[in-house]
């Protein structure tokens, strides 16, 4: 594997391999988690929907105070990890910003930034997923609610919470005990027949499928008490790596259907629309 970096010593980008790429180790995307990332699917060395990823970075960046990435400097960096990577297919493409070397505590340099695009083999969606519902909550009115940053420490654990449970993804509650999200997925519900998933109000991050399932399936954005979860009769969970998934179970209990018939709509449309238009 060959990675892109910018910053961190090597100028407007360089390639170099996996071994080979070092950043400092005072950067502050390493030492606090100062930082921002996307994940985008690739296909025969297309990138899928790349606009959209690289403008939710820069509105992350802002979000985190952080000065705004050269988004056409990553464009580049994704275009030439790619070609360095030829054997990576389907491929994720991880675009990761820091705030670039700075002190030990939460104070904030204003040095370069690093950027850095790997890609490696996006493993294949399993046909459908068992959720467990975790016992913290998401802040909705948090600091981070909504932004995309490296600081994923609370999601590994999450993560290896529900493993436990023979989950394969974490969902929460937000603090007003309305469903949120998953670890690294928006979650969709159906209630009354009716395809809901929770609001940006509620603190999920703005996914990028969850939004194009939305423009192009339909569906409705409303807070689901999570009091209705056990009359929920179709569930999927949506993000880069899974498209649209369906939720078998939650916290152990069967749904009647995985996938039932809004789900397969969904997924079906999904499929035929990123496909005719990798850049929506």
């Amino acid at each position: 594997m060959r990675v892109w970096i910018a910053g961190a010593g090597h100028g407007d980008g360089r390639l170099l391999d996996v071994g080979e790429a070092r950043v400092p180790a005072l950067d502050h995307g390493l030492t606090v988690g100062d930082g921002v990332f996307e994940t985008v699917k690739a296909v025969g060395g297309e990138t899928f929907a790349l606009s959209r990823h690289l403008n939710r970075l820069a509105r992350s960046a802002r979000a985190l105070g952080l000065a705004e990435p050269d988004l056409d400097l990553l464009r580049d960096g994704v275009r030439r990890a790619l070609e360095a990577n030829p054997d990576a297919e389907p491929g994720r493409v991880r675009i990761t910003v820091t705030a670039g070397v700075g002190p030990l505590g939460s104070e904030r340099d204003a040095g370069e930034q690093t950027h850095v695009v790997a890609v490696g083999p996006l493993p294949p969606a399993a046909p459908h997923v068992d959720v467990a519902v975790m016992p913290w909550t998401r802040n909705e009115n948090g600091g981070l609610t909504g932004v995309k940053s490296t600081s994923y420490a609370e999601n590994v654990r999450s993560l290896a919470h529900a493993a436990e449970r023979g989950a394969g993804e974490a969902i929460f509650a937000n603090t007003a005990r309305n469903l949120c999200e998953g670890t690294g997925s928006n979650i969709f519900v159906v209630l009354d027949g009716r395809l809901v998933t929770p609001p940006l109000s509620a603190g999920p991050l703005a996914g990028i499928t969850r939004e194009l399932v939305l423009e192009w399936a339909g569906g409705e954005e409303s807070d689901v008490p999570m009091s209705l979860l056990p009359e929920v009769s179709e569930a999927f969970l949506t993000s880069t790596g899974r498209d649209v998934q369906p939720i078998r179970a939650i916290d152990g209990r069967s749904l009647p259907a995985a996938p039932g018939p809004v789900t397969r709509k969904a997924a079906e449309v999904f499929t035929q629309r990123s496909a005719a238009d990798l850049d929506p």
